[in-house]
């Protein structure tokens, strides 16, 4: 069966694309599609075409698959055709129009949506830029701010925000082929796009752009290549601005950060494949329960109420729970602030939330996640006491960063049903979900969480019980290091300044600032009757903590916040100096390079270490964590993928 077939109606040809599952543009895809538009060319009974797709979706995109390997025929060929068409042709959108989907949408000479379809060109996620005239299509039909916001960020707009923008020309009311048809008979050919100018380009002040966009790609390069195409759009003729933008699109297809950006795209896909090979039936979400309403058990609750569940949360008296409610409330305030949801969906969502102070409130849920203060000996009793009231049937989940998971499955009668759920906060926005399989972790606890990670849009990564499973375990080696490093001559300033210059968004000692090293604290309080005594342990958070210096909270930490930025404090310095001198370090001079080569080198060694020792599923998951919960660049692939990118 061809991918695309043509048939037509009273001089009204149909071309429908049908390459499951989401339409993208393959090599046959392409072949079948040329051949259409010749048909067309050749068909003197035609006066009109509208493209569509079978399916749930207009084209989602290229085929991923293809790039740095292109194969005829090429889609810039194919859109010049039929932008060239004698007759008009009208693309009729549903679902999701994205990358070179919306090129070819573009091309055409006019655009109807579904009021649900969305549009995009995310190709920068890839390392590379729209390579059929987007950059040079999309500014000619809406504003150049729009175009720069799309393609430089390459995030999705909704049918009405296309429609106020001039991306789409009407919204389907009630059928999209019967009233693509309409369109195509009232659609004047007017004057070709390309051949128009593109919209308010005299208002960029590129430089700024240029300026504000480098901060924030934090060393990607294929924002800025885009930025530079839209900017020939605006500078060069149509004709040269095309030519431009496919050498800037075949250069980056081949580059490392490309090829980095892809292994991540397909990384994240696979992660979490042994949650939905399992046969088991997941346990129904439509009701979950949580225990504890803090910052991290008032998100989970948030993300389950975004989602659609019932949420029952837990807390120790009225007062407490009252102050969930509220802490609940507030989030989804913020949440319909960013237009997440709108004023009836808050309202529902808060609507959906019950608290209550009994465990008993709980028996419905056949799931139940944990989230109290990071404390084994409270935990253990939550469990204890969830086990007693539970049925057996229900799930029990612990949202632990470092804790073992099989000590507290151990306090229950029934230890097949439990399992680590690690949330990221804040856990309604964080996209990673660590999945931590105990030793007696069944199939039904395990299809769950792979239920709710899909429920949630989460990514789910699998690690099995150690000491801060996979995220934690390598930060926490990093951090270790950073710290010899503090003792061995460098500052916690220039460690940051390093990181930040590789890619990460925030240095490891803002992070800790950021989160408080108060918890980190706990748990190598918890940790030193066991340290082996000849192994070598930094003091220099210790001391801060001590000295009430606790991060952002107490405007302390390894910076200073009494003005709300952090500066460097003298007094920190002078505790490092200290340190190192009570240790013996002769202390010396780092470079950006030195520094960065030797965080790798532990995030990588560590990484080998989980892998050999079975606690992840495969290197590229390791990738995933890194990325998707440390911040990790997307654009280096991952400390695993260095090893071998």
């Amino acid at each position: 069966m061809q991918p695309v077939t043509m048939h037509v109606r009273e001089g009204i040809a149909h071309v429908v694309i049908d390459s499951p599952p989401v339409n993208a543009l393959s090599q046959p895809v392409r072949a079948s599609l040329a051949d259409a538009v010749a048909r067309v060319e050749q068909d003197s009974q035609i006066a009109g075409v509208v493209l569509s797709c079978a399916g749930r979706t207009f084209v989602a995109g290229a085929d991923i698959n293809e790039l740095g390997a292109p194969l005829t025929p090429y889609l810039p060929d194919i859109l010049a055709d039929i932008a060239a068409s004698r007759v008009p042709w009208v693309a009729a959108i549903k679902g999701t129009a994205l990358g070179g989907g919306l090129e070819l949408a573009m091309a055409c000479h006019g655009r109807i949506a579904e009021p649900s379809a969305k549009m995009g060109l995310p190709e920068v996620s890839l390392g590379i830029l729209p390579g059929a005239g987007g950059t040079v299509r999309l500014p000619r039909l809406v504003p150049m701010t729009t175009a720069i916001t799309m393609i430089t960020a390459g995030k999705p707009i909704d049918a009405k925000a296309a429609l106020d923008a001039g991306l789409v020309d009407i919204l389907a009311e009630t059928d999209l082929l019967s009233e693509a048809e309409a369109l195509l008979h009232d659609l004047p050919m007017g004057i070709p796009l390309l051949e128009r100018p593109v919209r308010d380009a005299d208002a960029i002040d590129w430089d700024a752009e240029q300026k504000t966009l480098r901060k924030k790609s934090q060393g990607a390069q294929a924002p800025l290549e885009a930025l530079a195409a839209l900017h020939d759009a605006a500078s060069l003729s149509a004709e040269q601005a095309l030519a431009a933008e496919r050498d800037r699109f075949l250069r980056l297809a081949v580059s490392d950060q490309s090829r980095a950006l892809r292994h991540v795209f397909f990384a994240e896909r696979a992660a979490g494949r042994s949650l939905r090979d399992l046969q088991a039936e997941p346990a129904d979400l439509s009701c979950v329960g949580v225990i504890g309403g803090g910052t991290m058990g008032a998100g989970i609750a948030v993300a389950l109420l975004l989602a659609g569940s019932q949420v029952i949360l837990v807390e120790r008296d009225e007062a407490s729970a009252a102050k969930a409610r509220t802490r609940v409330d507030e989030t989804l305030t913020a949440s319909a602030k960013r237009g997440v949801i709108d004023a009836s969906g808050h309202a529902a969502a808060l609507d959906r939330l019950k608290t209550a102070q009994d465990y008993g409130a709980l028996t419905d849920c056949q799931l139940v996640i944990e989230a109290v203060f990071e404390d084994m000996a409270l935990k253990r009793e939550v469990f204890a006491r969830l086990d007693a009231v539970m049925p057996a049937s229900a799930i029990l989940a612990t949202n632990t960063s470092y804790l073992d998971v099989d000590a507290l499955a151990g306090t229950t009668a029934h230890p097949d049903r439990v399992l680590g759920l690690h949330f990221f906060a804040p856990a309604h926005v964080m996209k990673l979900l660590e999945v931590v399989r105990g030793s007696a972790t069944g199939p039904r606890a395990l299809a769950t969480a792979g239920a709710l990670a899909r429920h949630l849009r989460k990514i789910a990564v699998v690690a099995c019980v150690c000491d801060g499973f996979i995220g934690n375990r390598i930060m926490n080696a990093y951090r270790n290091d950073c710290e010899f490093m503090l003792e061995e001559g460098a500052l916690p300033q220039q460690i940051d300044a390093a990181m930040e210059s590789f890619g990460f968004a925030m240095g490891i000692y803002k992070v800790q600032d950021l989160s408080g090293l108060d918890i980190a604290w706990a748990q190598r309080k918890a940790r030193a009757a066991t340290r082996p005594a000849d192994e070598r342990y930094a003091h220099i958070a210790d001391r801060l903590c001590e000295a009430g210096r606790l991060g952002r909270k107490t405007g302390r930490g390894f910076y200073d916040y009494s003005d709300g930025k952090p500066k460097v404090d003298p007094e920190v310095t002078a505790i490092i100096e200290e340190e190192s001198a009570k240790a013996a370090r002769t202390r010396r001079d780092f470079t950006e390079r030195e520094i960065i080569d030797r965080i790798l080198t532990v995030m990588q060694a560590e990484g080998q270490a989980i892998l050999d020792e079975g606690i992840a599923e495969s290197a590229d998951d390791i990738d995933v964590v890194m990325i998707t919960g440390y911040g990790f660049p997307r654009h280096k692939g991952g400390p695993m993928w260095l090893t071998r990118g």
